[in-house]
């Protein structure tokens, strides 16, 4: 294999728009210092440098669907309250009450026409402005003249999504996400609703956590149980402001899995979520992805679904989009599978692993959240109830299914090795080619190029 190897070709069927290569940037070759793995003041530098200057993803639109609907996101030492405005925008704050920095918002979720701190019983409205201070009386003018509002961030929605920034001339999210903005946009992420939130506490740098779920590379030694139903062949693409997507192919068996035949379990269960009887379908694992992406079709023109829009990649395969800096979304149709890798407030050699499935209900035979996403059998597809987020403290299985666990498992090794001195820093190949591109962007913003 050439040193100049890019992708695969792994799209079936009539040529899309949508599934062209972009232009890659030259990230070139260099290996960068594993310290940044462990190192305290390398953490520093990326919370005052990249997580205080970038967007951040915060929540999604249909968590607060109403005006006085608010969610708390936290990422690394700071809290943020989101509230939906009488006027449908969404404004987002520091979670502290500007009187002795009490947290305002203690939950996950409310709703509420004010927020009262704790402490002192401060009122504020859903707009941040302060609308009492209790015994106000008892206070010099001079010291309530230096401002009793909590303190805003900037906050812009997309695609049904929710992010915040503390950096006040941070660039319009429409231009930092770029063309992926538009992808998203194709999802209907704002019609569907939250399923499964899942939190899991992982003894790894985040970058370990972003680094293992940026490329396929690892499916056949980590996860073989998936070579039956996943091919690792891929196609990846990068944009600008370290953005980037791949195509992950299912519902057909890697070249490496010695049956290229047999329709095996994993692969009738993608062909039941299509609303293919996996019993009565008689063609081969390699004609399996072409049947669901044909049944799909039929499926949205019976059921009006619209998803002409869509090419037949995306109806049979995960599309999977990386933004920067922290986030990873899976994409189909019907749901999307989101990533969030949290660093640990203090320590770098941990993180938070959180996943939210999203779902679009529809009322049709076999329409079912993806079977892959690993959805809790207790757990309500319908979206009447939000269900509450599930925290799985470090040492204990996230339970998050077999693939992800493993994934749980590996980490620690990989953190571990990290700090060996008989390891100079990552060597990335070109199916590696997402790790790279994140990691040149964030050392743009470590390095005060950005």
């Amino acid at each position: 294999m050439s040193f100049d190897f890019r992708n695969w070709d792994i799209h079936n069927g009539d040529s899309h728009p949508f599934n062209a290569e972009r232009p890659r940037p030259d990230n070139g070759t260099a290996r960068p210092d594993p310290a940044r793995y462990y190192s305290r003041e390398f953490w520093d530098a990326e919370w005052e440098r990249v997580f205080t200057k970038t967007w951040l993803l915060a929540g999604v639109e249909c968590d607060i669907p109403d005006e006085g609907d608010w969610l708390r996101f936290d990422i690394g030492t700071e809290s943020f309250v989101v509230a939906r405005q009488g006027d449908d925008s969404v404004r987002a704050f520091y979670n502290v009450c500007p009187h002795r920095g009490s947290q305002v918002a203690l939950d996950d979720f409310g709703s509420a026409d004010n927020f009262t701190c704790p402490f002192h019983s401060w009122k504020f409205g859903l707009d941040g402005k302060n609308i009492s201070v209790t015994d106000a009386e008892t206070f010099h003018p001079n010291v309530l003249c230096h401002g009793t509002d909590m303190k805003q961030v900037r906050c812009e929605t997309i695609a049904g999504l929710i992010f915040i920034s503390m950096n006040d001339n941070v660039m319009p999210l429409a231009d930092y996400l770029g063309e992926v903005a538009e992808h998203l946009a194709l999802y209907d992420i704002g019609k569907m609703h939250v399923v499964q939130h899942k939190r899991s506490d992982w003894a790894a740098n985040w970058k370990g956590g972003v680094d293992a779920f940026y490329e396929i590379y690892h499916l056949h030694s980590v996860h073989p149980q998936t070579q039956a139903v996943m091919d690792d062949r891929t196609q990846i693409d990068l944009f600008p402001n370290g953005m980037s997507r791949q195509f992950v192919p299912f519902a057909q068996p890697s070249p490496r899995f010695p049956d290229q035949e047999t329709v095996n379990a994993g692969i009738k269960m993608m062909l039941a979520d299509a609303g293919i009887d996996p019993e009565t379908f008689t063609g081969t694992a390699q004609e399996s992805r072409a049947a669901i992406q044909q049944a799909k079709r039929e499926r949205s023109v019976s059921y009006n679904l619209g998803y002409e829009k869509f090419s037949d990649t995306q109806l049979s395969d995960s599309t999977i989009y990386g933004l920067f800096p922290n986030i990873q979304i899976g994409c189909h149709p019907e749901a999307v599978f989101i990533h969030r890798f949290m660093p640990h407030p203090t320590d770098p050699e941990q993180f938070t692993y959180e996943t939210i499935i999203l779902f679009k209900p529809e009322d049709i035979p076999g329409y079912n959240v993806p079977a892959w996403m690993g959805l809790s059998e207790d757990a309500d597809p319908t979206g009447m109830i939000r269900p509450n987020i599930v925290h799985t403290p470090l040492g204990e299985p996230p339970e998050l299914g077999e693939v992800l666990d493993q994934d749980s498992e590996l980490l620690p090794i990989v953190q571990k090795g990290a700090r060996s001195r008989g390891f100079a820093g990552p060597l990335w190949s070109e199916q590696e080619a997402r790790l790279r591109h994140f990691h040149v962007e964030l050392d743009r913003y470590i390095n005060g190029e950005k």
